[in-house]
């Protein structure tokens, strides 16, 4: 498995399960991806925590929360709530530290590298692919010492932030948005294909606060190109809009949304104040860099669209200290463990996408085109449950997609068939490369939906091995797909929402250091 991003671990846990000997490489020195090197909290779906989840990530979430009972210093109110946010983050009922998160999924990996069913390898970069016909036989890693390690499989996953092997190994695949007479889709764009629209990545940096002291940065180089993308923010939420303000007004009875607490790893109302001096949080607002992309580039043109995407989130700490008076922010060097405090790796909405046997699209689950629920895949291997989250203004110029969409869509499901490409025998993406469209992923580039389609993917890859049946034959065979579905079932994935009676809405849930949002969407 190539990547350990949060589904690449999710794959190599069920592969695992499966009795199945894994080989895990990584080109960052983290495993866990969005999760943790990238450091992102959970984005998820209102009901994660009674269903619309796998068995596997409920228990992720769990040992998160365990973690901080066994080895912080809480009050008591923070420890005795069954559904902590130690983050208290507003964008997720799970905000944590990325160190904590990474520390979590080791847990879950201990047994299976101690019985010596994985191995896992950090700061390989995949370099070449050795192919014959439509079979992979080998994948050569170079090292950050330089040095070229060549590793042999009989089935390779692609868990890679970008879909890296896709080119690298001749996948028919797709980048960036395709045209409404390419997939029907109402959202998608009108005239050609532009394979350069592609949604923004964000590099984010932690932060903490420590209003006595002045840790001002240096000025960055380009500061001045990227200040008047900071235009918008002021000092709290008064008179401002909760992505507007840094800090939120104090308000003990209600939940006030901020920058500050919009992702938010660390809230030290949680924990013993004597020990803790600040919360901790990464920023995303203002610093999504939008002025070049990471695939179908050259190599020169992706490294500059990385290095200016660093500078914006500096000019962004920058601008709120120097201008806005914030002097006692602090980039937290070791959170990531860089030196300054950008996070390991940026985080990624959209990769390259295989073409294949079946691309889900928007009209499946579209609530104008099916009144009465989505489009019932026989073949599910999951769920997903996002709205369409798309960074990108609308035709007209007006809101963005994903407030012009927002309510429009039903909850939706993962199709074995999005996981299995047109061509190749034995390669199976596992992260957000799977078979959707530009529009598509921005409902299934979510961390829960992310790790569900490493666990079907991983699980495939086993179950294949077992019965020596290929990915394809198991999908179009109904024997072996039931069979199939029968192991996810045994795993603890749900392949379909609960049918209710009634539709109700993604309602905004308030309440003291628990609180996210999702506005308005129909709900089966």
């Amino acid at each position: 498995m190539v990547g350990a991003s949060f589904g690449g671990v999710s794959a190599a846990l069920s592969a695992v399960k499966m009795g199945k000997r894994v080989i895990l490489t990584e080109e960052t020195g983290w495993i866990g991806g969005q999760a943790t090197g990238q450091g992102v909290p959970l984005d998820e779906h209102p009901w994660i925590e009674n269903f619309g989840h796998t068995r596997s990530y409920l228990t992720f979430r769990s040992k998160v929360r365990d973690y901080y009972r066994r080895n912080y210093p809480m009050n008591e109110k923070a420890r005795q709530d069954l559904t902590l946010n130690p983050g208290a983050c507003w964008v997720s009922a799970l905000g944590f530290e990325p160190r904590v998160g990474e520390a979590v999924l080791e847990e879950m990996l201990a047994p299976y590298r101690s019985a010596g069913l994985l191995s896992i390898f950090k700061r390989l970069t995949p370099v070449k692919a050795m192919i014959t016909g439509d079979i992979i036989h080998a994948l050569e890693f170079q090292s950050i010492d330089g040095e070229n390690v060549t590793i042999a499989a009989q089935y390779v996953l692609d868990a890679t932030e970008l879909g890296d092997l896709l080119p690298m190994c001749g996948v028919e695949h797709v980048i960036g948005a395709e045209s409404i007479s390419q997939t029907g889709e109402p959202l998608a764009v009108e005239g050609d294909a532009q394979p350069l629209r592609q949604q923004p990545f964000t590099h984010l940096i932690a932060l903490s606060h420590h209003p006595e002291n002045d840790f001002t940065i240096p000025k960055p180089l380009s500061y001045e190109k990227f200040r008047p993308k900071f235009a918008h923010i002021t000092a709290t939420t008064e008179r401002s809009g909760a992505m507007a303000g840094l800090f939120a007004n104090n308000d003990e009875e209600v939940y006030r949304q901020s920058i500050w607490n919009f992702r938010r790893h660390f809230c030290r109302d949680n924990f013993d104040q004597t020990l803790f001096t600040s919360d901790l949080t990464v920023l995303m607002n203002g610093n999504e860099y939008r002025d070049g992309v990471l695939a179908g580039v050259s190599q020169t043109e992706k490294l500059t669209a990385l290095k200016e995407a660093k500078e914006l989130s500096r000019s962004l700490v920058y601008y709120l200290q120097s201008e806005l008076g914030f002097k006692g922010l602090l980039p937290r060097s070791d959170v990531f463990d860089t030196s300054d405090g950008l996070a390991a790796h940026p985080y990624i909405r959209e990769s390259r996408r295989i073409k294949a046997e079946f691309t889900i699209c928007e009209q499946d689950f579209r609530i104008d085109m099916h009144p009465d629920g989505p489009v019932d895949y026989a073949d599910s291997v999951g769920v997903s449950g996002y709205r369409i989250d798309i960074h990108e203004k609308g035709r007209d110029g007006g809101p963005n997609i994903t407030t012009a969409v927002h309510g429009k869509h039903w909850v939706q499901q993962i199709s074995l068939g999005a996981l299995i490409p047109v061509r190749l025998q034995n390669l199976i993406p596992a992260c957000k490369n799977i078979g959707t469209t530009h529009v598509t992923n921005g409902s299934f580039r979510v961390h829960s939906t992310e790790w569900n389609i490493g666990e079907a993917a991983g699980a495939l890859a086993a179950y294949c091995l077992k019965t020596g049946e290929s990915p394809r034959a198991v999908r179009n065979t109904n024997t072996m797909l039931e069979d199939f579905q029968f192991h996810l079932d045994r795993l603890g994935i749900e392949r379909g929402w609960p049918r209710l009676s009634n539709s109700y809405s993604y309602a905004s849930y308030a309440g003291k250091r628990k609180n996210w949002y999702f506005g308005e969407a129909k709900r089966l």
